[in-house]
């Protein structure tokens, strides 16, 4: 998958009126990503990714491995992308559903082996929902 496709598919799951709406909330949730989890986990799952894209995981972060939880993702997340937190999860979620659909299922276990899923832990499930779900129609 290019960028153009990634971007276009992106922005007609989250239906945007562009392109630069659906680059924004990519960059978003993938550098705010990339700054949670480990830099040699970030670097595997962006490693499917189209170069422009998988740069926000890797080459835009300055400090990987962040402690924060859920909240806190949304909340920088929205901030990047300049989005209301609703907003900002839902977009994550569906980056995040994209995502999924483009890497190895080993490189998106890694993922999901770094944030813990528990209610009374981080709470990261919920970046997973549409995952869990089967998916938003493409």
């Amino acid at each position: 998958m290019d960028f153009d496709e990634f971007t276009g598919q992106l922005q007609h799951r989250l239906e945007l009126a562009n392109t630069g709406e659906a680059v924004r909330a990519a960059r978003a949730t993938l550098m705010t990503l990339g700054q949670r989890i480990p830099e040699g986990n970030a670097a595997d799952l962006a490693a499917s990714l189209p170069m422009e894209i998988k740069w926000y995981m890797t080459g835009a972060v300055h400090e990987h491995g962040q402690r924060f939880d859920w909240q806190e993702f949304v909340s920088r997340v929205s901030e990047t992308e300049n989005a209301d937190l609703s907003d900002a999860a839902y977009h994550a979620r569906v980056v995040i559903d994209l995502v999924h659909s483009v890497v190895p299922a080993s490189d998106f276990q890694q993922l999901r082996d770094q944030l813990p899923e528990s209610d009374d832990d981080e709470d990261w499930q919920e970046l997973f929902e549409l995952v869990d779900a089967g998916g938003v129609d493409a």
